[in-house]
């Protein structure tokens, strides 16, 4: 085991900076100012995508994928310079796959706010000095107002299908809502109509955590040295946000009351449940921005599909586009009466679909065979 100081510290910022390596990275540049919902503008934006196969001449085989709080471009391939994780969806997208690149052409972009390539809180402003503090607050809509620009500049007029499960989810209903002209078929994971008072108190336990650490500095921390971030605050709410992402009939099958090795939990040592998610805190420090998780999961609490269209009832009867629903049987965070309201609203939504899975909210990145039916299915009808 190695000892303490070998360990990296953690960087004051997991942010994609300039200068790092590309990866699979493309950008689109938005030189134009963008008005924000909540008021106030972003004078210009950056935004990072990755794509699979080829576009067809007519942009009609194009295929919109939305990633959740801390995903980002890299749906499909290995880690390596520029990703830090391989594909969160490795599995789905590929040649012979669901999202077949032989047939398809697949974009992910990364969410503007988001700190993998895009415009967010560790981006530098008009001076050259890090967003931070400053960075403004994004709504769903915005977020999507920047993917449609990205759309246009690539020339896809049309989605054949947009897909997202939660805070993805949220973008590809608002997709669907506001561009029902531009969204063919819709599959939609593990979200909602609008954020839960439930929802929200968890985002915002989650920000106050990141927000109360004293190296936090009102979000002026992008150029502290290693170590003296606000990690700690970051990965205290990654801890408090993976209790919501699992089962609890999951993490007693797997830990149950064991301590972590030969740790003694009386004597200063662990159980094997608190060192998963010390494993994913520290995971996460290095490959995330504080201020972006403040930002998206205070982006996500503003999630409401009925604000100014008349309630969520009228917005949802705006979808046009075939459409698939899908929960998680033992998801929690967001439960399946959720997305029940979300079938029952949409006028061409088939029934309810359930990803039969122990492992929570996280199912719909887990079950990729039972995702990866519920896309062929709408491909192919």
């Amino acid at each position: 085991m190695p000892t303490p100081s070998a360990v990296p510290l953690p960087p004051a910022s997991g942010a994609w900076r300039e200068g790092d390596p590309p990866g699979r990275r493309q950008w689109h540049i938005r030189e134009k100012p963008l008005a924000l919902e909540a008021g106030g503008e972003l004078p210009r934006v950056q935004v990072a995508f990755e794509t699979w196969g080829e576009r067809a001449p007519d942009g009609s085989n194009a295929v919109l994928v939305l990633h959740a709080l801390t995903g980002d471009s890299h749906v499909s391939g290995s880690a390596g310079p520029g990703h830090p994780t391989p594909g969160w969806w490795n599995g789905l997208v590929g040649p012979g796959l669901a999202l077949d690149t032989d047939r398809w052409f697949v974009i992910a972009p990364n969410v503007l706010g988001g700190c993998q390539g895009s415009t967010g809180p560790a981006s530098p402003r008009p001076d050259g000095r890090p967003w931070g503090g400053a960075f403004p607050r994004l709504t769903q809509r915005d977020q999507v107002a920047v993917e449609a620009d990205l759309a246009e500049a690539v020339g896809i007029d049309r989605w054949a299908l947009v897909i997202g499960g939660s805070m993805g989810g949220m973008r590809a209903l608002e997709w669907a809502v506001s561009y029902p002209e531009r969204t063919d078929a819709l599959l939609l994971l593990a979200t909602t109509a609008a954020a839960s008072a439930e929802q929200i108190a968890w985002a915002k336990v989650q920000s106050h955590a990141v927000r109360d650490d004293p190296r936090w500095h009102g979000g002026d921390y992008h150029d502290a040295e290693p170590g003296l971030g606000p990690h700690a605050g970051l990965g205290l709410a990654r801890r408090i946000a993976h209790m919501t992402y699992r089962s609890e009939p999951e993490l007693q099958a797997r830990f149950g009351r064991s301590p972590q090795g030969s740790e003694d939990p009386w004597d200063g040592g662990r159980y094997q449940v608190e060192s998963y998610l010390d494993h994913h805190a520290a995971k996460l420090v290095h490959r995330f921005d504080a201020g972006s998780y403040v930002a998206l999961s205070e982006a996500m609490n503003t999630h409401d599909i009925g604000r100014g269209r008349g309630g969520a009832s009228a917005a949802l009867r705006r979808v046009t586009a075939r459409t698939l629903v899908a929960g998680v049987s033992s998801d929690r965070l967001y439960p399946p009466s959720q997305q029940a309201e979300l079938a029952a609203g949409i006028p061409r939504a088939d029934h309810l679909r359930v990803i039969e899975s122990p492992y929570g909210h996280d199912g719909f990145l887990i079950e990729v065979e039972q995702v990866a039916g519920l896309v062929s299915e709408l491909l192919e009808s």
